[in-house]
């Protein structure tokens, strides 16, 4: 007896329809065939211990089930239930009539539980694409399967459930989501705000230019200057997330299996915070069956680095073709998989080693030469993609013990962020893929940052008496569009150069000197 049906395979983040078919033959063993793993080819175990325990028969013959196309590797334990109900439609204890039109996928218990996979948002989106009207996967993954449009999701705990449906005995009712509605009604809920922040203006100042821009961002300053307390506020003054861009972080963090349980779309930017022990393939990727690093887990939002030099060689080094292309590629010999990775990179450091370098107290405690050595642990080409440089100073105690909270609130930065956003997403309206001013190129920056005589002058003067290096010219002009963005003015005038000269604070040569 034959049976086929179908479910997906996850390849980097999105899927791929698979064909299972399931044949009885006379003989012994049970084989699986079509490149599958460990996982699954273990699931012959789960699957049977699972069809005994709800008093259905177990075929003692040979059985044969292929995984088509048999060159795709399939991973993993969402395998277990389409197998299963393709056995005991071979048998004839399921009927065979609706296999055609629906997706099978979830990990089975012993007891005939349905568990919980990963990538359940790209596995329902593929199989709208291919026309299959319905999807049954296990319950945890139902709202974020049910976010696909046109498509029947049906969340199920247990295989009689789905034994009970495509025997006609019940009617599993497919869940509703009014994905917009939940979507757009969380994405102003932030925990934290600017307004706990006391002082520190000059600095929600910088982030506010970092957010309009999409420029990235460094801050150097001693231990307990507010860094960390900053960076953690720039989500709440993003631009809010567009559909297609929930979606896209959405699939990753689907894949990845770092949604949380019978969650939907994510509404607010990611902000990822690896600590500095994180090795390179954890950042950018990878590993035996590929899987998306941190970078593209901050996709669309914010990749926060504390303690900057702290982090080994290796792995800054490994994030500057990501931040440039805006993607990372993970290749195997068998397999080159893409997984996007366009996010603001907010980075913190102390001054040196003892943190008091500058301090307008304490006394650096550093010998002569160690400030430049512990700078130096940052290579230039890392610095060179960082549009920012900002050094956070202690907040004096006459401002920390006041009781009224700071006048300057997320809500009010995060309108002038949009607006800018706006005017942004007008100009690059025919160029494809870019929507802020840190994407630009050379090209774009000669014809969309001229500036007047006087401008010219005061860039040449800086560039002099600062001791500014060649490759702060084209980030200054990116920072000093997006502040006349701010300012809603066309042309960028010396005021707006003059604040984004002075952003730039790593690359005067005498720093740290």
């Amino acid at each position: 007896m034959l049976s086929k049906l179908y479910a997906s395979a996850v390849s980097g983040v999105d899927a791929i329809t698979i064909t299972i078919e399931v044949d009885v033959l006379d003989g012994t063993h049970f084989h699986i065939v079509g490149l599958p793993d460990s996982a699954v080819k273990e699931s012959s175990h789960r699957i049977e211990s699972a069809i005994k325990n709800i008093k259905y028969k177990w075929p003692r013959t040979k059985i044969v089930v292929n995984l088509s196309p048999a060159d795709i590797r399939k991973t993993g334990t969402s395998f277990d239930l389409p197998i299963a109900i393709g056995i005991l439609a071979a048998t004839n204890q399921v009927e065979k009539e609706r296999l055609e039109k629906i997706q099978f996928m979830g990990e089975l218990a012993l007891d005939g539980s349905i568990l919980p996979i990963k990538g359940s948002l790209p596995i329902a989106i593929q199989a709208r694409k291919d026309g299959f009207e319905g999807l049954f996967v296990p319950k945890q993954n139902a709202r974020e399967a049910g976010m696909v449009n046109n498509l029947d999701v049906y969340g199920v705990e247990h295989i009689m459930d789905v034994i009970e449906f495509l025997n006609g005995n019940s009617k599993i009712k497919p869940i509703e989501i009014d994905t917009r509605d939940e979507f757009f009604h969380s994405q102003y809920d932030f925990e934290q705000d600017f307004s706990d922040v006391k002082g520190q203006e000059n600095i929600k100042r910088a982030m506010e230019i970092a957010a309009a821009g999409g420029h990235n961002l460094i801050l150097i300053g001693p231990p307990g200057a507010g860094k960390t307390m900053l960076a953690k506020r720039l989500p709440s003054i993003l631009p809010p997330l567009s559909l297609l861009e929930a979606l896209e972080t959405t699939k990753i963090h689907s894949v990845a299996g770092k949604l949380p349980e019978n969650s939907t779309l994510i509404s607010k930017r990611p902000f990822r915070s690896p600590h500095h022990t994180i090795s390179d393939v954890a950042l950018v990727g990878g590993g035996g069956y590929p899987q998306p690093g941190e970078i593209s887990l901050a996709h669309n939002g914010v990749l926060f680095l504390d303690e900057l030099p702290e982090f080994k060689r290796t792995v800054l080094e490994v994030m500057r073709q990501p931040m440039e292309e805006r993607r990372v590629t993970i290749s195997r010999a068998k397999v080159s998989i893409d997984f996007p990775s366009s996010f603001m990179l907010v980075a913190s450091m102390n001054p040196c080693p003892c943190g008091y370098f500058n301090h307008p107290e304490k006394e650096c405690t550093c010998p002569p030469g160690t400030v430049q050595k512990y700078l130096n642990k940052i290579s230039g080409p890392l610095l060179d993609r960082i549009d920012l440089h900002v050094e956070v100073t202690p907040v004096p105690f006459s401002e920390l013990n006041t009781q009224i909270a700071s006048p300057v609130k997320s809500e009010g930065i995060r309108a002038r962020v949009i607006e800018a956003r706006e005017i942004q997403t007008k100009r690059y309206a025919d160029k494809e893929g870019m929507h802020a001013n840190a994407q630009m190129s050379s090209k774009q920056l000669r014809e969309l940052c001229q500036i007047n005589q006087a401008g010219q002058n005061l860039l040449k003067t800086a560039m002099e008496r600062l001791s500014l290096s060649a490759r702060a010219y084209d980030r200054i002009l990116k920072v000093s569009r997006t502040i006349a963005d701010l300012e809603k003015s066309d042309d960028i005038k010396v005021e707006h150069l003059a604040e984004a000269i002075q952003y730039r604070s790593l690359d005067r040569e005498n720093w740290g000197s």
